[in-house]
């Protein structure tokens, strides 16, 4: 296979802010994988509070490029099997390679993506839009200049409940909150009470993945069902969370894409649990790949070319919540 690489930096149209940090660009890396005449785009996400720079993911790739470019692809779980022991210590580059992968695989088979698997995707979960922290009569403003039919609210402030309540008196638009491990149990207990009453049907990772003790009392008490996202990060962690969380929130680029993500998914079904997938702030190169997973969750949050003011590439798109898929084999994106 022939691999390139395409580091981008784009711009949000909002500061992002969330519990613990703001942005105000999203670096990004692009990897395409070539062979037989077909090739297949991958992305995977800049993140610092993973030690994520796209100058290290170039690095670790890099360092695997010839045995990358000396390999056959049969199929992508065997390429990512192969690459795991080489790149077990940056996940986030290996997602990139794997949803190439898949994109390759997908295409020299002339199907799309959902296709391969054959899913049907009549009955998609829509995609909810996230509003980051800022001031309230900001985010209001975000959300009238965006109607959406379901909101991720970015929480983790002194002023957590009022901002919900502001939100509320301009829509009847479903809510879910993420306050990115900031809480602390009485509060996340409190909170959920209230939130429950102003149309709030989820909590992602009220509190930091550490305190497992904290969270199992939520899970006990909270009348709201709460989602993991800090604390589930790779396949073992899915076990992990049984008896602390109601459903999981699948990364693909924290994971190391989509054959990890796959089996995630099986598992935590297993377990009675709920599956959502989220967005790193991908491009509609990352976020094309989650769109095939649609069949497969009852949550999605794939809002990343939504909140960028600039994009990698063609693909898939967005209205009202619902997810369109191009008229093109694989994931279907293609670079700009």
């Amino acid at each position: 296979m022939k691999l390139t690489l395409y580091p981008y930096e784009l711009k949000f149209r909002h500061t992002f802010t969330i519990s613990r940090k703001s942005k105000d660009v999203q670096p990004l890396l692009v990897a395409k994988l070539e062979q037989d005449g077909e090739h297949g785009l991958g992305e995977t996400a800049d993140n610092a509070y993973y030690n994520m720079t796209v100058p290290r993911l170039v690095a670790d790739i890099e360092e695997h490029r010839s045995f990358i470019e000396n390999y056959h692809l049969t199929t992508p779980q065997q390429l990512w099997e192969d690459l795991y022991p080489r790149l077990k210590n940056n996940l986030f580059a290996l997602c990139a390679l794997d949803i190439a992968a898949w994109d390759l695989y997908a295409k020299l088979q002339h199907k799309k993506l959902y296709e391969v698997w054959q899913l049907d995707i009549s009955h998609n979960p829509l995609t909810d839009y996230t509003i980051g922290i800022d001031t309230i009569p900001n985010m209001v403003k975000k959300l009238k200049d965006f109607p959406w039919p379901i909101y991720k609210i970015k929480l983790g402030t002194r002023e957590d409940i009022a901002i919900i309540k502001a939100l509320r008196e301009h829509t009847n638009a479903v809510f879910r909150v993420d306050a990115n491990c900031a809480w602390q149990v009485d509060e996340t207990l409190n909170n959920a009470l209230e939130l429950k009453e102003l149309g709030v049907e989820f909590i992602e990772q009220p509190m930091p993945a550490s305190d497992t003790e904290g969270m199992k009392v939520i899970y006990e008490q909270s009348v709201l069902p709460v989602i993991a996202d800090e604390s589930c990060i790779l396949e073992s962690d899915v076990a992990a969370c049984r008896g602390l969380f109601h459903g999981i929130n699948i990364k693909l680029t924290k994971c190391g894409g989509i054959t990890p993500a796959l089996r995630m998914i099986k598992e935590a079904r297993k377990y009675g649990m709920k599956v959502m997938t989220g967005s790193m702030n991908e491009s509609t190169v990352g976020t094309s790949a989650v769109a095939h997973l649609l069949p497969l969750l009852d949550y999605v949050d794939m809002d990343g070319p939504l909140l960028l003011a600039e994009d990698t590439a063609s693909g898939i798109t967005m209205k009202d919540g619902r997810v369109f898929y191009a008229d093109r084999n694989g994931t279907g994106a293609e670079l700009w």
